[in-house]
């Protein structure tokens, strides 16, 4: 189970903060991932973390913008998003799965997602 908050509507320019809570996923997964999806796209793997090591993964279109990290003693994992432009707009889904992030594919657990608005 995966539950994701934080989502809302900012302006351009603007930040937000995406919580993942994966209460069922203790430790975390092997590899913890943000992906989004607007209307009439196909869903993107927008961020990814390792959780032994922390190696990180990120999307060329929101690299240097957005960092995701995680809190393995509360079982989250974040998306902190920055400098947000009308393009970032989309549901966002917290997923995970038990294998490397090399690959942006192979996601077994997905939750409900949240919504980014930006004007």
């Amino acid at each position: 189970q995966l539950v994701e908050s934080g989502g809302g509507s900012v302006e351009a320019g603007g930040s937000l903060r995406l919580s993942c809570a994966a209460p069922g996923h203790s430790p975390l997964s092997t590899c913890m991932a943000w992906f989004r999806q607007a209307p009439g796209e196909e869903r993107e793997g927008v961020a990814a973390i390792m959780i032994v090591g922390a190696t990180t993964y990120y999307a060329d279109s929101v690299k240097g913008r957005f960092t995701i990290s995680q809190d393995n003693a509360k079982n989250m994992v974040y998306l902190q998003m920055n400098g947000l432009t009308p393009d970032d707009a989309a549901m966002y889904y917290c997923a995970a799965k038990a294998r490397s992030c090399s690959q942006w594919n192979g996601y077994n657990y997905w939750g409900q997602g949240t919504q980014v608005t930006v004007s």
